[in-house]
């Protein structure tokens, strides 16, 4: 028992290092793939984790940090990362024409090829798996020994023959194995060599481009063109003798650093500067009128339903409570129906009463007073529900004194009810503002940012927040995403909201003290 007793501490120790050891292999070996892959930061913050994690547990002093290291790893990974990889796209040209590097980019191109001879139909012939390829051509029908598409070799010698007697196999088996056969290069008597150039094709093919000496210029091989990389665009451009880039960009681009580009472009270029301004303006009114009228809503609610003399309080409280209880995008979708300007009961209702059809899709300003009205009505439950707690810790004795001094009900309200719900609240106010300065669900469910605005050189819209506006940029720009111009708008946004939230943590703790 005693020996049994001394091994356990040792067994403990050897398993704790077998299992570091594991996960550093494991994690280790991931790194290189990514390194390898010019996955560099997934690799930086693979080894980063990984060296925190060994030190943590492999470490006595630092026993009480394996407890937090959790946490800690999730905030770098899920918080830190992020915001650290976004700052990073906005000083590049990440764009949906420019994802790769530059060695990736130059090997695609490098992949291209050109047609250097005839082409001839081909077939498949046999069944089984086990085919024969047949090329019809002019000398007569050149035939390969039967072979396995699902094992080609990397080259195949054909041999002058008779047609064979077989049904040819259909069109589809050619597509099922259409990879393989890309790759099989067919070698003729005579010496050509050919490689697929169809479905039904084969032709004799080169490289399209001959990468020179340099390791950066590449040769046209069929037009004799001569491009070089631009490292101010992040593509290959035809260069004249004068090594003056001229003529249009080859696809695919590559990563380079555009600097304080993408920030210049937001406030230079007018296309994005006019409606990033409105749409910034337009943020700050749809947050600030937001907490308003819900405040507004809420408050007055709360005080009706404070109200001793109302019978079946508690029901009216469930019932104006309910709408905070509902999944806001049920809500947003039931009122985006409610607000359909030919078939919306909204609709119905104002043009029996007075004749009227407000287009509150496509009118700008009808749609933003819209979506204030569908989130005041997300939102006034949570500020009820606020100032139903805070009605409570008013105390009786400020109204009893007021009554003494002939005060009526709205003297009470905005000279005691009012500035005792709103100072405790302040810091709640700043979150929601804050809240709803990135509140895109709103916006992409009920009107996708529409109606869109004219002339500028991204999509925008006259709802779009700036959250919605940098998805529409990232996502779904008809000249390609342009993730670093997405980027950069996205650190403007993280600075905007990180003053809220500093701001609201000096007024907690003001209120604090």
């Amino acid at each position: 028992m005693t020996m049994n007793s001394k091994n356990k501490p040792a067994l403990r120790t050897w398993l704790k290092w077998a299992a570091l050891g594991g996960v550093s292999a494991i994690n280790g070996y991931a790194t290189i793939l990514m390194y390898a892959r010019a996955e560099y930061a997934f690799a930086l913050l693979t080894l980063i984790l990984t060296a925190l994690g060994v030190y943590v547990f492999a470490r006595k002093s630092t026993y009480a940090h394996r407890y937090i290291y959790p946490g800690v790893a999730g905030m770098i990974l899920f918080i830190i990362f992020p915001l650290v990889y976004t700052v990073g796209l906005s000083f590049t040209n990440y764009s949906g024409s420019n994802q790769l590097s530059f060695q990736r980019a130059q090997s695609v191109l490098m992949e291209q090829s050109f047609q250097t001879g005839e082409s001839y139909s081909f077939s498949l012939y046999g069944e089984e798996g086990r085919y024969q390829l047949a090329l019809n051509t002019q000398d007569g029908w050149y035939l390969s020994e039967p072979i396995d598409l699902k094992a080609l070799p990397e080259s195949l010698s054909l041999s002058l023959s008779q047609q064979p007697s077989t049904d040819a196999a259909p069109l589809k088996t050619v597509i099922q194995n259409r990879q393989q056969l890309s790759a099989l290069v067919v070698s003729l008597p005579n010496g050509e060599k050919l490689t697929m150039s169809g479905l039904r094709k084969f032709a004799a093919s080169q490289s399209l481009f001959a990468l020179q000496n340099d390791g950066e210029t590449l040769i046209n091989q069929q037009t004799k063109q001569v491009y070089k990389p631009n490292w101010e665009t992040g593509y290959y451009q035809e260069v004249n003798e004068a090594g003056q880039f001229i003529g249009e960009s080859m696809s695919p681009g590559f990563i380079v650093n555009s600097g304080w580009d993408n920030f210049t472009r937001i406030f230079t270029d007018p296309g994005i500067q006019g409606p990033f301004v409105s749409i910034f303006i337009w943020t700050i009114v749809f947050s600030a009128l937001t907490v308003v009228f819900t405040l507004a809503v809420g408050v007055v609610l709360a005080q009706v339903v404070s109200w001793e003399a109302l019978k079946g309080r508690g029901l009216y409280r469930v019932l104006l409570i309910l709408p905070y209880a509902v999944p806001a995008f049920i809500s947003i979708l039931i009122f985006k129906g409610l607000f359909n300007q030919s078939f919306g009961e909204i609709n119905q209702v104002l043009q029996g009463l007075f004749g009227l059809s407000p287009s509150w899709f496509t009118d700008p300003f009808l749609a933003k007073t819209m979506i204030l009205i569908v989130n005041t009505w997300l939102g006034y439950p949570y500020m009820m529900i606020l100032a139903m707690g805070l009605l409570k810790a008013i105390p009786d004795d400020l109204y009893e004194a007021s009554a003494m001094d002939g005060a009526g009900p709205l003297d009470n309200f905005f000279r005691i009810t009012l500035p005792m719900l709103v100072k405790p609240m302040v810091p709640l106010l700043i979150a929601s503002f804050a809240f709803n300065f990135n509140n895109f669900v709103l916006i992409q469910l009920l009107t996708n940012g529409a109606p869109d605005m004219l002339g500028t050189s991204v999509p925008a819209g006259h709802t779009d927040l700036l959250v919605s506006y940098t998805y529409r940029i990232a996502f779904e720009g008809a000249g390609g995403q342009d993730f670093g111009l997405a980027g950069a708008i996205a650190t403007l946004i993280f600075l905007l909201v990180g003053g809220l939230s500093l701001l609201n943590m000096k007024f907690t703790k003001l209120d604090a003290e």
